[in-house]
């Protein structure tokens, strides 16, 4: 979807802006450890300046070679998740860092552990949801099926991003569209696209207008 190329952009704004953000990745699946090629911690690092000589693998807590959801991931490996764990690295980062960007592991009913999915660790860390959407075609239907699991559970969306997949050119119509039908059933601001990016490390301008759109509004 790209939700890991949404938490790099913020983390490179925010540290444009002086900010001292921190990028947490609780859960990564399907790599062999945070330094691995498929490592959305190891990308996000490679590609934030502030970041180059730091250890990628303080940004995960829990990493498993399987790529499926974290609970099935976990017990294929023999081992258990700790919510516990989780809410403490959130709460130690926080003391030092602010503000701490959280990238879940897939959607919003992932599971996690044997009895909560990702949508239950929400409430539990006090965070501001920043909904990640495909741009293209079905886009509408999974997004706002998010955005009203989010609402059934007293949880404001802080806005939706789209984003567009690399490869893949989705009529502009389309999108517009799509855009259009999430903002007005759902009530919640969408921020815009984010268009396939070809330079990670220093993306042009346009690409963070999405997010100076939901977010930056906010900030100072």
């Amino acid at each position: 979807v790209g939700k890991t190329v949404v938490s790099l952009l913020l983390m490179q704004r925010l540290y444009a802006k002086e900010y001292t953000p921190f990028y947490l990745k609780p859960f990564q699946t399907g790599c062999a450890d945070p330094y691995d090629a498929q490592s959305d911690a190891a990308f996000v690092y490679g590609n934030t300046v502030a970041l180059y000589q730091k250890d990628p693998s303080q940004s995960v807590i829990y990493c498993y070679p399987n790529p499926k959801a974290p609970y099935f991931a976990a017990r294929d490996a023999g081992e258990t998740i700790h919510m516990e764990a989780v809410l403490q690295a959130v709460e130690e980062k926080r003391s030092t860092h602010s503000p701490v960007i959280v990238e879940a592991a897939g959607g919003l009913l992932v599971p996690l552990t044997e009895q909560q999915t990702v949508i239950n660790l929400l409430p539990q860390i006090n965070c501001r949801p920043l909904l990640v959407a495909r741009a293209g075609l079905g886009t509408i239907n999974h997004t706002l099926l998010s955005i009203e699991a989010m609402k059934n559970r007293d949880l404001e969306p802080l806005g939706v991003i789209f984003v567009q997949s690399t490869g893949c050119a989705d009529d502009p119509g389309l999108v517009k569209e799509n855009m259009e039908a999430v903002e007005a059933f759902s009530g919640i601001r969408v921020g815009g696209v984010i268009p396939a990016v070809s330079n990670f490390s220093a993306p042009p301008d346009s690409v963070y207008q999405p997010l100076n759109k939901i977010l930056f509004q906010d900030c100072k």
